[in-house]
């Protein structure tokens, strides 16, 4: 067999290749080890115990079961499971749908997204952020702060619910100018057209990709891909000019500067101090009136530029032109997404703003800054901090939100602030309570760390600290005051805890709310790279090697029996103890094994 990640990167060098089609990809399908890797992967994922519209989960995943995913590959017979309709809560109090598949259709549509993502990757243009590899929501604000520079006019994109009217027969168009084999063809329709399962009612999908699959983000950036395509012919027919002409009250102005430095440095040795001090005052004046111009003519008729970063179905667009233009630009995106995408652009969501206003754009208020404020450089003269440049803000109202929503906070009367106890944390230990605080303000903070007043959370983090005061003095009917007693170590909020090793303290957080470029995580909102990977897995190896790790049993197949969590494991019985003593959360049984182990009789 193929090793999986030989088959990606060839498939991946041939995609660069705009014309290239791809054929017999099918057969891949065929190959154990691309379903080995994608068990590994999704092994990780916290979805993989959660129940489609079965019982089937990732628990007892076994070879066998794999072979006979195959078998029904190979004879085309495999159908799949309507996904499980649930809902979760968005930020403005509204509900998200998500269709939740079963573990064997999940398994299937990660192999044919390595097969896409191979193929489609390449040709995805550097403006599209969200569900990539190594690139994130901060990646795409990155781009923003450091292109955006002058920008005159936002054009906040807002695509109505994206993913529930996808155009099947659109997106498949699309896939068959890279794609000839109507085997894998088939199968994608087969996923599209799976339908749903809501309140046990079955509902068909004409249209759309359900939230929650795992090939479902993919999908919708192959398909957003064309709009993405027509944004960059777009500006390159926009684009003109290759700088601003000159402002001509500017260059007057140096003009006489230079003039009279030279001047100066002419008459310098024979001027009195008074006329020193006059010429030096006469040239600091015009210093100033000078920096309160602009260099450039920023209004420049034959100066135009239109910057683009997307991120999943949001987008924002940067217009260096004028109103009338914006709105032209609007009304071409409208036009495009309806007659070549079937999508409809939402008319009030669909923003134009001034760049001395907020534009809204993944959570970030982003202005265009005009500081006419002077710092001084290490030479000794002076030059303006920072004009026309793009920054990041924190939205005063979204941390205010966010501490609501986590029921951290109260607001009474007259806006005025009390934070509040938790209490559904009131009932776990000391330490979960401290550790889901930390948390929650170091992930706030990571977010917002790209912000100019990122500082604004130290607020933030304030409020949260008397909550969680406030949670702890709920729990054992204190006061504020004795629970601060009770829990100071060292001048600061801590937790003592037992280990292994010992005694150990957790404290409260002193993360600092400053101003961080670095990304850390590049991916921390995107799926993994599948395009790279490390051989195969141990947890493979142990599954392969027939050899059950309870009772010894040599030769015969086995099942990998999965928790979500160690901690979950009280270790009263001996298998959890054996698996607390390995630090692991899998245990490769034989047949009879597991399932005496569901039963309860395992020991």
């Amino acid at each position: 067999m193929r090793i999986p990640k030989v088959v990606l990167s060839r498939l991946t060098t041939k995609a660069e290749d705009e014309n290239y089609v791809f054929e017999r990809l099918y057969r891949n399908l065929y190959n154990k080890e691309f379903y080995f890797e994608a068990y590994a992967k999704l092994y990780r994922n916290k979805g993989s115990h959660t129940k489609g519209i079965n019982e089937d989960t990732i628990d007892g995943m076994s070879l066998k079961r794999i072979e006979k995913l195959i078998a029904r590959i190979e004879d085309q017979t495999y159908q799949p499971n309507p996904a499980r309709r649930t809902y979760i809560p968005k930020k403005n109090g509204k509900t998200r749908p998500l269709g939740i598949p079963t573990f064997e259709d999940k398994l299937i549509q990660e192999v044919v997204r390595q097969l896409l993502e191979s193929i489609f990757e390449p040709q995805f243009t550097v403006h599209s952020h969200g569900f990539r590899p190594n690139l994130s929501c901060h990646t795409a604000l990155k781009e923003i702060r450091n292109t955006f520079t002058g920008t005159r006019w936002f054009i906040e994109g807002d695509i109505k619910g994206f993913f529930d009217n996808i155009d099947h027969h659109i997106l498949i168009s699309i896939l068959r100018k890279r794609i000839r084999d109507e085997k894998l063809i088939n199968l994608i329709w087969k996923f599209l057209r799976a339908g749903y399962v809501e309140d046990w009612v079955f509902h068909k999908t004409y249209s759309g990709a359900p939230q929650g699959g795992i090939i479902s983000p993919l999908l919708s950036n192959i398909y957003l891909n064309e709009l993405d395509k027509y944004v960059e012919q777009y500006i390159e027919h926009y684009n003109k000019g290759k700088k601003r002409i000159h402002n001509i009250r500017y260059h007057n102005l140096a003009s006489k500067i230079a003039k009279r430095k030279s001047n100066n440095k002419r008459d310098w040795a024979i001027l009195s101090e008074e006329e020193k001090k006059e010429r030096l005052k006469e040239l600091k004046t015009l210093y100033k009136e000078l920096q309160s111009h602009d260099s450039k003519n920023l209004f420049d008729p034959n100066y135009r530029r239109l910057k683009y970063v997307r991120y999943a179905d949001d987008f924002i667009l940067g217009v260096i032109g004028s109103k009338e233009e914006a709105e032209q630009i609007k009304q071409n995106l409208t036009w495009f997404l309806k007659e070549q995408l079937m999508l409809e652009l939402s008319a009030e969501k669909t923003l134009i703003t001034h760049s001395e206003k907020n534009a809204r754009f993944l959570g970030y208020d982003i202005r265009v800054a005009r500081d006419w404020h002077r710092m001084k450089m290490p030479n000794g003269t002076k030059k303006r901090k920072f004009n026309y440049q793009t920054k990041l803000f924190v939205p005063h109202e979204k941390y205010i939100q966010k501490l609501v929503q986590l029921n951290a906070l109260k607001i009474g009367p007259n806006n005025g602030w009390k934070p509040i106890h938790r209490p559904y944390l009131v009932h776990n230990d000391d330490l979960e309570i401290l550790r889901t605080y930390n948390a929650e303000i170091e992930g706030y903070y990571n977010y917002y760390r790209l912000a100019s007043n990122v500082h604004v959370l130290q607020s933030y983090r304030q409020t949260m600290k008397y909550s969680m005061i406030k949670t702890y003095a709920n729990k054992y009917k204190s006061t504020v005051s004795k629970t601060i007693s009770k829990f100071n170590i060292n001048g600061g909020f801590g937790v003592r805890y037992e280990t292994k090793e010992g005694s150990k303290i957790a404290c409260f957080t002193v993360q600092r709310m400053e101003k961080n470029d670095a990304i850390t995580q590049p991916n921390f909102d995107t799926v993994e790279n599948t395009l790279v990977y490390s051989g195969r897995t141990s947890m493979i190896d142990r599954l392969l090697a027939e050899k059950c790790e309870w009772c010894a049993a040599s030769g015969i197949p086995l099942e990998m029996h999965h928790i979500r969590k160690l901690k979950d494991l009280q270790g009263k019985k001996k298998w959890e103890q054996r698996m607390i003593a390995r630090n692991r959360k899998t245990m490769a049984l034989c047949v009879s094994c597991h399932h005496d182990l569901h039963n309860g009789k395992l020991d």
